[in-house]
């Protein structure tokens, strides 16, 4: 299975979606899984599955902003978040 982190500038119409229907009312501090990354930073971040791909994506702010927002903004979602992602494997 691959394996993403996400930041949330690069976070996809279908993964913010993914996000929305598994985080219906936004994350908690319990939904939060916090890790170093290899350069020793420390990850803030939420999971969402698909069936090829388990995305990590780092909490901010704005990720919070977005997915309170996206039911009132889901024709412009294409114009919030742009389609590019991080691939990340562990070692």
């Amino acid at each position: 299975m691959r394996k993403a982190i996400i930041d949330y500038k690069k976070v996809t119409p279908e993964i913010l979606q993914l996000l929305q229907e598994r985080y219906p009312g936004g994350y908690r501090d319990r939904d939060i899984i916090i890790f170093d990354d290899h350069r020793n930073n420390t990850i803030e971040a939420v999971e969402v599955k698909t069936n090829d791909t388990i995305y990590l994506v780092k909490v901010s702010s704005k990720l919070h902003y977005t997915m309170t927002n996206i039911a009132t903004e889901s024709d412009d979602l294409e114009e919030i978040v742009p389609d590019v992602i991080e691939d990340f494997s562990e070692e």
